[in-house]
């Protein structure tokens, strides 16, 4: 029995004294070692660790996976004097646990150096753009170049900030309906334009237009009476060839052709009978 109680009182102990010399480093940790205060090691793989007991060796763990930094909503100016209240949100993690922890130790501490770098860093670039870029034209190209530099900043401080957004960029209320009024008139302005070149190009094009059928109109009524020139010239040599090998018979139908004229209306013509007019009604040649 007291063999039995040894034996448990040594496991305890080995526990212990287990605890107090090894320690574990999870997957999403990076941990520091620090002797005496000093650092002694860095560990970022996972695993089981050994160290000495306390206060000899010391571990402190860091966060190795993405964190977010949301900011409140902050007034900044354009190059145009404009203000926006711009509401931004960056993503970032520690990658030198040891810089980390030596510059600023906690994550508190790192948010709030990360809302002074991106501030600033927004500040400073949004003030060499007119507002029409910072919210439609050029947004990505400006927060790519804001990521940059906020992360070439954030190094000193063994971080990483990988992508910096804004969420939203509202006009202060006072504002906004002088703004708005100002574009709504810029684009009546620009539409009005549009208008008037459309008329006026509308215009040439008719101009042309007309231009073109008036000269296909002449051109095709001069063709047309040359070709019905050429037809009656051809008409009346045609004729008088034959009315040259037939002079009687082109005499007789031509009296006929006059009789017709003459007899089918209601108007009363008196001449004497033995005119030539009549002389093919009397039988005579």
């Amino acid at each position: 029995m007291r063999f039995a109680v040894g034996v448990v009182v040594v496991l305890i102990a080995a526990m212990f004294g287990a605890n107090l010399v090894l320690f574990t480093v999870t997957e999403i940790e990076q941990v520091v070692v620090t002797q005496f205060g000093k650092p002694k090691r860095v560990i970022t793989e996972p695993g089981l660790y050994f160290k000495l007991p306390d206060p000899f060796q010391r571990t402190t763990s860091f966060d190795k996976r993405l964190l977010e930094y949301d900011s409140n909503p902050d007034p900044i100016f354009t190059q145009d004097k404009k203000i926006l209240l711009l509401d931004n949100y960056a993503r970032w993690r520690i990658v030198d646990a040891l810089v980390f922890m030596q510059a600023l130790r906690t994550v508190d501490e790192a948010l709030a150096r990360i809302d002074d770098i991106v501030f600033s860093e927004l500040r400073k670039e949004l003030g060499q753009h007119e507002l029409h870029e910072v919210v439609s034209t050029n947004r990505e190209p400006i927060m790519q170049l804001v990521t940059k530099r906020a992360n070439d900043a954030a190094k000193l401080y063994g971080l990483e900030i990988i992508d910096v957004r804004v969420k939203r960029a509202d006009l202060p209320p006072e504002n906004e309906n002088a703004v708005y009024e100002r574009m709504r008139a810029e684009r009546d302005r620009e539409a009005k334009g549009y208008r008037s070149e459309g008329e006026e190009q509308a215009l040439k094009i008719r101009a042309e237009t007309d231009l073109q059928a008036s000269t296909i109109q002449a051109e095709a009524y001069e063709r047309a009476q040359g070709i019905r020139g050429e037809g009656d010239a051809t008409a009346l040599s045609t004729y008088a060839e034959a009315y040259k090998k037939a002079a009687n018979f082109y005499e007789f139908t031509r009296t006929l052709e006059a009789y017709e004229t003459a007899l089918k209306t209601e108007t009363v013509l008196v001449q004497p009978a033995d005119t030539d007019f009549f002389r093919y009604l009397l039988g005579r040649p």
